[in-house]
């Protein structure tokens, strides 16, 4: 087959773009496994006001590589209650604006880089015990691997400057921005990146095959597309987190279309941006970002309440009662039934984590009716708690396999740790935070600081838990147990901590020194509940000894 056939070229384009996108996913999750309740942490002290909370969002959409992965935190932070929904908005503004950064550095060109990170990345992940480290590795690898992709497309389209066919269908583009912009939009949205949609078409600009004036219009698309993904992805979420993607989504997507209008129209002098052509693609789109910011941020709070306009919640209707998954007819067939058992026991992790995510809130501002709503919700998961262990029993008497029993055990012993932490978060944490409501009391503010940080924690082990339960990953499992011992030594660290305060004579650590020392033994006991789900899978996979990890998986 001739270097020039279009085969051949469709062929390298397509794994090019395939390893780009693999490789900005690799360094994502590689963040996020090793730093995640770090980073949660950072985004939710950075809202103490606006230009800090959109320099936080900045430096995590840097590190994540993705505003969409900043999207997805913020809003689980204003629908928890423990962000203001115009801090959200800064916080996202400063993500699209960091992915941006992210693309001017990637097209850094270094040809030691490659080598350098590659073997730095797999000596660290190798030899390293160390969750943290072995991400720290994970995401010199994919650094690396987004080098060479670039690369790749690089050597891929400098055979074909000469192609006739293929430079005038891209002067075509060249010649119809909002073909080009529409294609970016679509490219953005398919590959649930921007950042990698960016690259590619900068990457395509710099080898000469793609117009300025395309791949402008295309990485416009790409940041109305980007914001696309966050949108799309929360449309099930809290209302009030919908409405900070929906203002994000109207700025960012608005504007993209404004500058469209604005190129079309205007036809502004783009050489002014750079002396090459991929270099001022990728400076429109950082001064684009950066202009949004800067034009966004002072209306916040003007911009949320149009949001609130356009996101309304939905009228009153007929509920639709909740059906049991636990099907009788299953039981003849044991695998199916220890299926529905698992998605009972899954409909209970989700309650519970919906009443851990609500209490906290009320520990600074009573409510009675989250309140009510977190003891109905534990009375929901009491019985399908109940309803679980009976069927599971039915189905023991049925079926004497070993495997079997043994699955079904694990199972039961999952439903009633679950129902244990539901316990501790509508009667215990409850009732601390009905205590501090009627003494008029609050924490310092190092301790509301404190139990902020050790309640995200939490709940981000309860949601690593689910999905554990869902995938039943073994690596996964081994870090949600590590956590475990983790969060044991934060959580005395936490108590010495206040111990100290109460010994200088701080008044509001007296006052609410019960209540504050409670409230972390109650969360400890929620994190070990949920911890629970992963030891069957490693038990399984010989990765305990006892009720430890294995040194070697250490």
């Amino acid at each position: 087959m001739p270097a020039s056939s279009p085969i051949l070229f469709v062929l390298h384009i397509a794994g090019a773009a395939a390893l780009l996108i693999w490789a900005v996913r690799l360094v994502r999750t590689g963040v996020e496994r090793g730093w995640s309740v770090q980073l949660r942490r950072w985004l939710r002290r950075g809202a103490e006001n606006r230009l800090l909370a959109a320099v936080s969002g900045t430096a995590a959409a840097v590190l994540l590589q993705s505003s969409t992965a900043v999207a997805i935190l913020t809003t689980n932070f204003v629908a928890a209650g423990t962000l203001a929904a115009a801090a959200g908005l800064a916080v996202l503004l400063g993500g699209d604006l960091g992915s941006a950064i992210v693309a001017q550095i990637l097209l850094t060109r270094a040809d030691w880089l490659v080598p350098v990170l590659m073997v730095a990345g797999v000596v660290i992940f190798q030899r390293s015990t160390q969750r943290e480290w072995r991400m720290g590795g994970r995401v010199l690898i994919g650094l690396a691997l987004i080098f060479v992709a670039l690369g790749m497309i690089r050597e891929a389209t400098e055979p074909l400057r000469e192609a006739k066919g293929l430079v005038s269908a891209m002067a075509y583009l060249g010649g119809d921005p909002v073909t080009a912009f529409v294609i970016g939009a679509l490219f953005a949205w398919a590959v649930h990146s921007s950042v990698a949609a960016v690259l590619l078409f900068v990457t395509l600009s710099s080898s000469g095959m793609l117009p300025v004036t395309a791949g402008v219009a295309m990485v416009l698309g790409a940041n109305l597309g980007g914001a696309l993904i966050a949108f799309v992805l929360t449309l099930g979420s809290d209302i009030a987190a919908r409405r900070v993607v929906v203002a994000n989504f109207v700025v960012r997507g608005g504007g993209a279309l404004l500058a469209l209008l604005a190129l079309i129209m205007l036809r502004p002098p783009l050489d002014v941006l750079g002396d090459n052509p991929a270099r001022q693609v990728i400076n429109l789109h950082l001064l684009f970002n950066l202009a949004l910011l800067a034009f966004a941020l002072p209306f916040t709070r003007p911009l949320m309440a149009l949001a609130d306009r356009m996101v309304t919640p939905p009228p009153a209707s007929a509920t639709l009662q909740r059906i049991s998954a636990l099907d009788p007819a299953a039981l003849a067939h044991p695998d199916r039934a220890l299926a529905c058992a698992a998605r009972e026991i899954l409909q209970m992790g989700e309650g519970v984590e919906a009443m851990l995510r609500s209490v906290l809130a009320l520990y600074s501002s009573w409510d009675e009716t989250t309140a009510d709503a977190i003891r109905r919700k534990e009375e929901e998961v009491d019985r399908i708690h109940l309803d679980t262990k009976l069927y599971l029993a039915k189905l023991q008497r049925a079926d004497s396999d070993d495997t079997i029993t043994r699955r079904g055990i694990d199972l039961a012993e999952m439903a009633v740790n679950l129902e244990t932490a539901g316990n501790a978060i509508a009667h215990n944490m409850l009732s601390l935070a009905r205590r501090l409501d009627e003494g008029g009391f609050s924490f310092s503010e190092t301790g509301q600081r404190e139990i902020n940080d050790f309640h995200d924690r939490v709940l981000s082990n309860a949601q690593a838990a689910l999905n554990v339960l869902m995938t039943l990953n073994p690596d996964a499992a081994r870090a949600l147990v590590e956590e475990k011992d983790h969060v044991r030594d934060i959580e005395q660290a936490l108590q010495r901590s206040h111990l100290e305060r109460l010994k200088e004579g701080r008044s509001e650590s007296i006052e609410t020194s019960n209540i504050h020392q409670e409230t972390l033994r109650a969360l400890k006991q929620v994190n070990t509940a949920f911890t629970q789900v992963a030891y069957p899978i490693l038990s399984e996979t010989g990765d305990l000894l006892a009720s430890r990890l294995t040194r070697a998986k250490r």
